[in-house]
């Protein structure tokens, strides 16, 4: 059931399901909360209450907001810990890792552990015919769709077809363009400096086959590197920039223990 917290902003809509210890998860640009919606079972059948928020601009929060950045949206990841109580584990992927760490660097007593799936660990740097492209794709619901489908390298979910329709109803939702636009800028990214005060245990996940690195695993060492405190990696054979949806049960497989050691007793 969706619940919404209004920050100082705008609303942002979230999901909480299942007890024990808490988790909060964002899902990446031009995508929706759902995007977890195969991950979470696993979780809450393993003890834990996970609570899943759509981004600024995306899903079914609110559209109009003054900034679009990873450092604003780690901001309504820590109200949305306070006001469910925490301490929490915090989970991104692709475009939010970097929105978990403000977080984790903000409420350094809150936050006991951080899953980053899919994270880049610099900005991609393309060039003047590709940047035009991707301004037209993130301006473009069907252009989109079709960029997103070609991410995923590994198994496809039964009802992937009804996914990405609704991904792309949502996106033509008054607002949520222009949303997307702005949240797709380079300058969004403006919270890399967080990483270096991120002393808690950290877990990141990258699919073996992610066709936006050249090398997932070194993308994944070079963003430990810029932690301060212990980092695991684990790669998802079969899998591309969504292992979440394409492989569920691996990556709840490599969640689990690093939660179990982080997060607390699970159905404490």
């Amino acid at each position: 059931m969706t619940e919404y917290l209004d920050v100082a902003e705008g609303r942002i809509a979230y999901d909480v399901t299942g007890e024990g210890p808490l988790i909060v998860m964002a899902p990446g640009m031009g995508d929706l909360r759902q995007s977890y919606r195969l991950l979470v079972p696993e979780l809450v059948a393993a003890g834990y209450r996970v609570a899943t928020f759509d981004i600024r601009g995306h899903g079914e929060s609110s559209t109009g907001w003054d900034s679009y950045t990873t450092t604003a949206v780690g901001s309504d990841y820590a109200a949305l810990i306070r006001h469910l109580g925490g301490p929490a584990t915090v989970v991104g992927l692709s475009w939010t890792p970097d929105s978990a760490v403000v977080a984790a660097a903000e409420l350094p007593e809150e936050v006991t552990g951080v899953v980053l799936l899919s994270t880049w660990a610099t900005a991609p740097q393309p060039g003047a015919l590709m940047a035009a492209l991707q301004r037209l794709v993130v301006r473009t619901p069907a252009l989109w769709a079709m960029f997103y489908r070609s991410l995923y390298k590994g198994p496809k979910p039964a009802d992937f077809k009804d996914y990405v329709k609704a991904l792309k109803a949502n996106l033509r939702e008054p607002g949520r363009t222009a949303s997307f636009v702005a949240v797709a800028l380079p300058e969004s990214k403006d919270s890399g400096a967080y990483r270096a005060r991120v002393h808690q245990p950290a877990l990141i996940v990258m699919g073996d086959k992610d066709p936006d690195f050249d090398d997932p695993r070194a993308e994944a060492e070079k963003y430990a590197s810029d932690l301060a405190g212990s980092t695991e990696i684990v790669l998802i054979a079969d899998a591309g920039h969504y292992p979440q949806a394409e492989r569920p049960a691996e990556v709840a497989a490599a969640m689990l223990p690093f939660l179990a050691r982080t997060a607390g007793a699970a159905g404490a």
